[in-house]
Parts: structure tokens; C-alpha cells; sequence
């Protein structure tokens, strides 16, 4: 780092920029399929298995499809942001034909995807693609809208697991995923205004309609959904079960810690990468291991 001003990195070779193009640290928000298949216990199951993991695959390439474009689009305003100006397209290691050839391809292989498993997968996964290409052009400009259209491509992902596995999705399970995401979304909006301050509005306009007060207003009521949701839903699903141990009940501990937790890395500006942020932060990791166990024996239970 020289004056404040990180160095570019090493130019990269056509393939490993192609790689990082696609974001493939970026997947693991589509292990958010897997949701509605495992509370629902059907992952024992190998048809439901096999399909749960068609239907990740499918959208890590709708996801990598989508993010060539997008990059490819934005490519001019990457340039002048501090950390997207190193994406590969911006930098010219991959030319934005190559890169829209590769979205096309990996845009159809997950749309065949879907139509192998069942085909309204195939309908999420374009749905899916429909929202971000959408969000990319338009709606990414529109304030509230883009933080709602950020969420639903969450929404998506969850519902495509339940479609996949041909599961039926429970009202407090679409209600704690939706107002989650939101959580998440708004999380991301913020650590945006917060590291680039005054100039935010200068990368992206939108963040010139956001205020602290506004994005502090829109995080207090998501997260104050979620926990209720989740509560509520957990003591649904505990009176189905004839067991003596609350297993439900008490995942409601961990959950809530991840929930908090996560909203004090947010008011510290730390959301603009939340994949990255689960992973890096001990608590918060430790409370969604800890949830995950609680919820699993749960399931084992039923």
C-alpha cells in the first residue's frame, strides 16, 4: 500500500481471471437451498439429496452467469470504486466478450439443470437470472427497491431448495428467510455508505438515498421479524414433536446470538461481504454452529 492506495495485484492469466469473475467465494450463499430440504428432514433421502444438490449447482452458475454480466456492465464505474476496480473485467484481464460468451453458456447449463430435477426449478433458476440481470440494469438504482430485490434473489435460493426436493415451505420458514435476507441486504447498503462516506453517492447513487437513521430504522425492524419468526416458528415445530428434550426451543439461544451479533458487526460497518463476515467472526460463527446442531437433532427427533 503506498499513500493510502492499494497496490493492483498481479495480472492474472485468462483462466484464473475467468475463475475469479465468477466469484466462486460467492456459492456459498447458495447453500441457503439446502434450507428447506434439511428442516424438513429429507436429506437422508437420496432422490431429495441428489436434487437438493442439482438445484446448489444450478445456481452457482446462474449466479456466476449473472455476476460476468453485471461485471461486465459496470466495468466503468468498477474502475473508479477502491476494491471493485481489481475485478478482473475492470482491470481488462477478461474482455467483456469472452466474459458475456461465458454468462450465456453457464445461463443455459442452469436452466438445463433445473429441467433435469423438476422443471419448476427450472422456473426459480430463471426467475433468479431474471431478478439479478434486472436488479443489474434498473433496480439497483432505486432506492428500497434494491435492497428488497437483493433479498428476494435469498428468497429465491431458499425456495429453490424446497422446489428441488419437492418439500412444501412453511409460512415462519418463508417469513424468517425473507425478512432475514432484508437483514442482510440493508447490512450491505450500510457497510457501502460507512466505508465510502461522502463519496458513496459518486460510486452509487442509490447510496444518496439512504441515511444512518434510515438504514439503523430498516435493520431494527427486519431483525425484530426475524427473531419473532424464528421464535414462533420454533415452537411450531416443537409441538409436533413427542420428545423430552426442547431441542427447538433452545436452538432459539444460538439464533438469536448469531442475529445480534451480526447486527453489532453491521453498526460497525462490516456487512458488505456477509458470506466472508460468517466465516471470519468466531462468535458469530460459533453461534450458527451451535444453532445448526440444536435445529439438526431437532429434525433427527421428529
Amino acid at each position: 500500500m503506498t499513500d493510502g492506495v492499494a497496490a493492483a495485484p498481479t495480472r492474472r492469466s485468462l483462466p484464473v481471471a475467468l475463475l475469479v469473475a465468477c466469484r466462486p467465494k460467492q456459492w456459498v450463499k447458495n447453500l441457503l437451498v439446502f434450507a428447506a430440504p434439511g428442516a424438513a428432514g429429507v436429506l437422508g433421502e437420496a432422490d431429495a439429496l441428489v436434487a437438493t444438490v442439482a438445484a446448489f449447482v444450478a445456481f452457482c452458475l446462474a449466479a456466476s452467469a449473472t455476476y460476468l454480466l453485471n461485471d461486465s456492465s459496470d466495468a466503468e464505474a468498477d474502475r473508479r470504486h477502491a476494491t471493485k476496480r481489481f475485478r478482473p473485467i475492470a482491470m481488462g484481464e477478461l474482455p467483456v466478450p469472452l466474459a458475456l460468451g461465458v454468462a450465456a453458456a453457464m445461463a443455459v447449463a442452469a436452466v438445463v439443470i433445473g429441467l433435469a430435477v423438476r422443471w419448476p426449478l427450472a422456473l426459480v433458476v430463471v426467475a433468479y437470472m431474471a431478478l439479478t440481470t434486472t436488479y443489474s440494469a434498473v433496480l439497483k438504482h432505486i432506492v428500497l427497491v434494491d435492497v428488497v430485490a437483493l433479498a428476494s434473489g435469498f428468497v429465491l435460493r431458499a425456495v429453490a431448495g424446497g422446489v428441488a426436493a419437492d418439500v412444501p415451505i412453511s409460512n415462519w420458514f418463508f417469513i424468517v428467510t425473507s425478512f432475514g435476507s432484508l437483514f442482510m441486504a440493508v447490512g450491505k447498503r450500510h457497510a457501502e455508505v460507512v466505508t465510502m462516506g461522502a463519496d458513496a453517492g459518486s460510486t452509487r447513487r442509490v447510496l444518496d438515498g439512504y441515511t444512518p437513521g434510515f438504514l439503523a430504522y430498516l435493520r431494527s425492524v427486519s431483525s425484530g421479524v426475524v427473531l419473532v419468526a424464528y421464535c414462533l416458528w420454533a415452537f411450531e415445530r416443537a409441538d409436533l414433536l413427542d420428545v423430552s428434550v426442547p431441542w427447538y426451543q433452545m436452538s432459539i439461544v444460538p439464533f438469536t446470538t448469531a442475529v445480534l451479533r451480526y447486527a453489532q458487526l453491521l453498526e460497525a460497518g462490516e456487512g458488505g461481504a456477509p458470506e466472508e463476515l460468517v466465516l471470519r467472526d468466531h462468535m458469530l460463527l460459533g453461534a450458527t454452529l451451535l444453532w445448526g446442531v440444536l435445529f439438526g437433532l431437532g429434525v433427527l427427533a421428529a
